[in-house]
């Protein structure tokens, strides 16, 4: 078993080698989207590798593409759907927001304030500032983040 530590929880949790990041999330409850499946081809299980990135196994094509996309990567970002662990004692922190599904999700968050940003699924961008309060004239303007998954196809 090799063990995973999550910097924003202070958790820790046991997982089989081979095992990807992404199995570690949903054992600590971390609340994972997984919009397209585990497939690669979205940001809502992204991270950031913070101690011992070496320990998991080398990007793929795919993930290097994705992470490309990504406005909030760093060189220690990875997919954790992608990442399968190989060694000992790696730290995950999660980028700060909150990513949302659907233009509609947007819609139900009217007239309340955001305590995280609001981040976009595929690209990470940040939609809406944390401590805004979402109007109904700043979401006209994200129309477009409704998407399919289904409809991507991966290179």
């Amino acid at each position: 078993m090799k063990s995973i530590h999550f910097r924003q929880t202070q958790n820790e949790v046991a997982v089989r080698t081979q095992d990807r990041l992404l199995d570690a999330l949903l054992m600590n409850k971390v609340e994972v989207m997984m919009l397209c499946g585990g497939r690669g081809l979205c940001a809502t299980c992204h991270v950031y590798v913070t101690r011992n990135p070496h320990c998991l196994t080398p990007m793929t094509e795919r993930e290097k593409k994705t992470l490309s996309l990504l406005t909030s990567a760093q060189p220690n970002s990875r997919l954790a759907c992608q990442a399968h662990v190989v060694g000992e004692d790696i730290e995950v922190a999660l980028p700060d927001g909150l990513y949302i599904e659907s233009f509609s999700d947007l819609e139900s968050l009217i007239g309340k304030r955001t305590k995280v940003p609001i981040l976009h699924p595929v690209d990470g961008r940040t939609l809406i500032q944390a401590d805004k309060i979402i109007t109904r004239s700043a979401i006209m303007e994200l129309k477009d983040v409704d998407f399919n998954f289904s409809e991507l196809k991966v290179d």
